[in-house]
């Protein structure tokens, strides 16, 4: 066998002993943490003793049609598409995924096409002058023409020609992942990915709570409102009739000065709630990227604060690690930290590549695609660390401790989760029961200022207590409709915490647009 041949055998034995040794990878493999809900979380529904019950039952993503409430669906419908949070959230999510090809882009050789002309002629001063070419004189003929040669052949000769130069080929080169650095490289970037995406599903579940809470404060408002307005006609009445008494000489006119009181101090309350409606319609519209007063028309009719459904199924114990957003994100930031360990472990050995060209060299462009013109060069290299100031271990040391962080945020946010469900469950009942209660004071006071004002008719009490009368029957209604609209706040925190509110077929549609 020739020696071209052995040398061709010996590499082809090299790289096969290189191959083989593909697929050893360094650093901790990932698992999984078990977190398994606690039972009491949702021993809670057993306890509850409101009119609206949660109870273990399949979870719906859909929270919101729970309260069975036309204008808010058709208002969540709208935000996934236009919310802007949402859409900085899907674009940091396409460039997470960018990010994860590229560092899959390692797993694979790189090939390269280049081709170049360069005009070129050897300086008599420089190199040249070894070979004893003398600054003085040149070579009428270029060697592109009929000299071979872009130097004088021959020592004494005087002068160096110009020529041409034409080059045509490939590169390629392909790093041998023997200990795992680009495999774990793209397990990183995978859960970065993973990361990002549950980061727009947590983006978009406080976009749509967010924008269920400002629903329910804006027809909060409206019911406030309304009963506001129904305050002041019985107050303009009851004003009324204290003249009519006064010029009969039946009452006094003190009692017209407190009348006229309670009508304008009903009348103070009007213009606040009326610009708090206004501007609650434009924090909506901000959540859906409507300018200012957009929605005024649409959103501006009163209507009254949805109903609390009967039954509120919150899933089952063993799903709320597997639906919450924010347990995902941390349990794929501690993928990647810890895929991250073997990155850095993995530098701590030799690299190997495989390197090669092939391509064609001419002095004239005719011949450059000539078999004659053909050169390559092929064969391994190897690069190997040997003293680095401690960086390498630093940076091993950096990421075990990234790794160590991210385990704790991980069980921190796990138990933050359990403790959110389980206030949720508490104030959802205990906000119902308080409600329950006001309506029994809100009918005891409608009653007792009927009975109030027939008796101030008679002449059998004075206005003073009718004015008492009036201002706790406003203060018990006032009371009762927002404490209808805390119940439907707290399910709206409670189905949050449930982790309810994204879609989850979005990571395989509509981030790659």
């Amino acid at each position: 066998m020739n020696a071209n041949g052995l040398s061709l055998r010996t590499l082809a034995l090299e790289i096969l002993a290189c191959l083989v040794m593909v697929g050893c990878t360094l650093g901790p493999n990932f698992e999984p943490p078990m977190s398994a809900t606690p039972p009491q979380v949702f021993e809670r529904t057993q306890s509850a003793q409101a009119s609206s019950k949660a109870v273990e039952a399949g979870f719906s993503q859909d929270w919101w049609t729970l309260f069975d409430d036309p204008a808010l669906n058709a208002l969540e419908q709208q935000l996934a598409d236009a919310n802007l949070d949402v859409a900085a959230a899907s674009a940091r999510l396409r460039q997470s995924r960018a990010e994860q090809r590229v560092a899959g882009a390692a797993e694979y050789p790189t090939l390269d096409g280049a081709a170049s002309y360069n005009r070129e002629r050897g300086s008599p001063n420089g190199i040249l002058s070894l070979l004893g070419v003398t600054p003085t004189g040149t070579q009428s003929q270029s060697a592109s023409g009929n000299t071979p040669l872009g130097v004088a052949p021959l020592p004494g000769a005087k002068g160096s020609p110009a020529y041409n130069l034409y080059q045509a080929g490939f590169d390629a080169s392909w790093e041998i992942d023997i200990w795992g650095r680009v495999r774990r490289g793209v397990e990183a970037a995978s859960a970065l990915s993973d990361a990002s995406y549950e980061d727009r599903n947590a983006v978009l579940l406080s976009a749509r709570a967010e924008l269920a809470r400002d629903y329910i404060e804006l027809r909060d408002t409206q019911a406030l409102l309304r009963i506001a307005r129904e305050n002041l006609d019985i107050a303009r009445n009851t004003t009324k009739l204290t003249q009519v008494r006064a010029r009969e000489g039946v009452t006094t006119d003190l009692d017209v000065a407190n009348a006229s009181a309670q009508v304008a101090s009903i009348e103070s309350l009007i213009p606040t709630l009326e610009s708090r409606s206004d501007t609650t319609i434009n924090a909506i519209g901000v959540l859906l990227a409507e300018e200012p007063g957009a929605l005024k028309q649409t959103l501006g009719e009163p209507h009254e604060v949805p109903e609390l459904p009967g039954q509120v199924p919150i899933g089952f114990p063993s799903e709320l690690v597997q639906r919450r957003p924010d347990i995902k994100k941390a349990e794929a930031e501690l993928h990647a930290a810890t895929a991250s360990i073997g990155m850095a472990k993995a530098d701590f050995y030799p690299r190997i590549s495989l390197n090669g060209s092939a391509g064609f060299q001419s002095l004239q462009l005719s011949s450059l695609a000539n078999w004659a013109s053909g050169q390559f060069v092929v064969g391994p290299s190897i690069t190997m660390p040997i003293f680095e100031g401690g960086r390498l271990k630093g940076t091993l040391n950096l990421r075990e401790a990234q790794q160590q962080e991210a385990a704790i945020v991980y069980k921190h946010t796990v138990l933050e989760a359990w403790r959110e469900v389980d206030d949720a469950l508490v104030v959802y009942d205990a906000e119902q029961l308080r409600r329950d209660k006001l309506t029994a004071v809100v009918t005891l006071n409608q009653r007792a200022l009927s009975i109030a004002q027939q008796r101030y008719k008679a002449g059998a009490l004075d206005y003073l207590d009718v004015l008492n009368v009036q201002k706790q029957l406003l203060d018990a209604q006032s009371h009762f409709e927002q404490s209808k609209a805390v119940a439907a706040a707290n399910l709206i925190t409670l189905c949050k915490a449930l982790g309810g509110g994204w879609e989850s077929t979005y990571g395989n549609s509509q981030a790659s647009r």
